[in-house]
């Protein structure tokens, strides 16, 4: 990691969220103000799908897997702070660091996944949630749950380009999961 990483790293650690309703992407209720986002796409069928999905997942596969840096590069766990990079091959202009902290992780026999939440300097305000859940039939599914809005100068400036790139997050994301899931042993 860079010495500037590094520092925005500690920058960051130091800071709050910057939303009110930390961790509400565990339950069912959005919180009012804020865009709603669920998708949800079929990973396959089976424990073993969704240990690996699962497992991929929790080490930020589903970020990397779409073309973003993650600094540390550590599974999430609660209380963890990262700083996100958009990977531009042959891009020189200075490229976006985006601070999050991960607010939960579920690693449980039927649900493994986390959430993370924005911190000052991304260029959003909420939260976005990664769940790889096995129902009562055996079929696993991976569902992205958000809340957010934009809050930095560009991305409300941007907005119509700020929303086309967050949309196409999400179904890279979807893509990134569902590649891996698909992946035979």
């Amino acid at each position: 990691m860079t010495a500037d990483l590094r520092r925005r790293l500690l920058a960051a650690r130091a800071t709050a969220p910057s939303y009110a309703e930390v961790g509400a992407t565990r339950g069912g209720r959005l919180p009012d103000g804020y865009a709603h986002l669920r998708r949800r796409v079929h990973l396959g069928r089976g424990p073993e799908v969704l240990e690996r999905a699962g497992r991929f997942v929790l080490g930020w596969g589903t970020q990397t897997g779409s073309g973003f840096a993650v600094h540390p590069g550590a599974p999430a766990r609660p209380g963890d702070t990262v700083l996100l990079r958009l990977r531009l091959p042959g891009v020189r202009w200075p490229r976006l660091v985006i601070p999050c902290r991960v607010v939960w992780t579920v690693q449980e026999p039927d649900r493994i996944g986390f959430a993370y939440g924005t911190l000052p300097g991304h260029p959003e305000c909420g939260e976005e949630a990664f769940v790889v859940s096995m129902d009562a039939e055996g079929e696993v599914w991976f569902d992205v749950t958000a809340f957010c809005r934009l809050s930095a100068w560009y991305a409300r400036l941007g907005r119509p380009i700020a929303l086309l790139c967050q949309h196409l997050a999400i179904e890279r994301y979807l893509s990134a999961v569902a590649a891996e899931a698909s992946r035979v042993e």
